[in-house]
């Protein structure tokens, strides 16, 4: 019965699941930014690539 007590008292293992929560919040904003970052510097490569394309030679 005291192990019972003791191990609903006591928290040490609480401060693990917070962090790996908190680790995993970062990694998802860490992908998020990551993707959007991806997608913005495609879209601008493809449009310079297509000005270089169309533009006439003095």
């Amino acid at each position: 019965m005291n192990f019972l007590k003791r191990f609903r008292e006591d928290s040490s293992g609480a401060v693990s699941v917070d962090w790996v929560v908190l680790t995993a919040g970062v990694v998802a904003l860490a992908l998020v930014g990551y993707v959007r970052v991806s997608e913005e510097t495609n879209l601008l490569s493809d449009r310079v690539a297509t000005s270089i394309s169309t533009a006439s030679e003095p």
